[in-house]
């Protein structure tokens, strides 16, 4: 009879550990230094590369499952790697101005709004994808909802995020260059990949 008390009483107090895992947040900032989304936009003869920084918080319960979080890209962080100067400046100029036009909307946005288990052998997907996330996406002023499967990896003080996934610029407006039949046509997919780096402030 004690020895059944005692497997009530542990199977009881690892329940409540599990429970307690779940339930207690911790909120990660993320670190502006390292994090960034690259981008890749084409055309039917070529493609520029770059990226912007990623600024923002995540909140986690204690077993790293992500629960609520917000990206903020800045705009005026935008980089080119592949072109010299000043060939560089004049396309950050274009799109800055004319693409995201920045005077009206220097920021866009990603809020998450639901994770799920993520297990397909997606080769797509970034190497070692073991989360769906969820939320809605901002840009030039609209907001869509988007979904993508991303690598999270938690640790005591940090949450990790790798992901890559393509959009469609049209979708939210990005109309510029879209004709086909002109010289200077570029793609409505956008190559991105992410690599978000949160840790708690100390």
């Amino acid at each position: 009879m004690k020895k059944l008390l005692s497997i009530a009483m542990a199977a009881s107090m690892l329940a409540a550990c599990q429970k307690s895992n779940d339930t207690i947040s911790t909120t990660y900032t993320v670190n502006d230094a390292v994090s960034k989304a690259e981008w890749k936009g084409s055309a039917p003869d070529h493609f520029h590369v770059g990226s912007f920084k990623v600024t923002g918080s995540l909140t986690a319960t204690d077993s790293g499952k992500l629960q609520t979080g917000d990206f903020i890209i800045p705009i005026s962080s935008i980089q080119d790697y592949d072109l010299p100067d000043p060939v560089r400046q004049t396309l950050l100029a274009d799109l800055r101005d004319n693409f995201f036009k920045i005077a009206l909307h220097p920021d866009a946005k990603f809020h998450l709004t639901g994770t799920a288990p993520y297990t397909k052998a997606d080769t797509a997907a970034i190497a070692g994808a073991n989360t769906l996330l969820t939320g809605d996406f901002t840009m030039l002023g609209q907001t869509h909802s988007i979904s993508f499967p991303a690598k999270v990896s938690a640790t005591a003080d940090s949450i990790n995020t790798e992901a890559k996934f393509d959009i469609n610029r049209y979708q939210w407006g990005m109309n510029n260059y879209n004709d086909s039949t002109q010289k200077l046509y570029i793609l409505p997919t956008v190559n991105i990949r992410l690599s978000v780096k949160a840790g708690i402030k100390k």
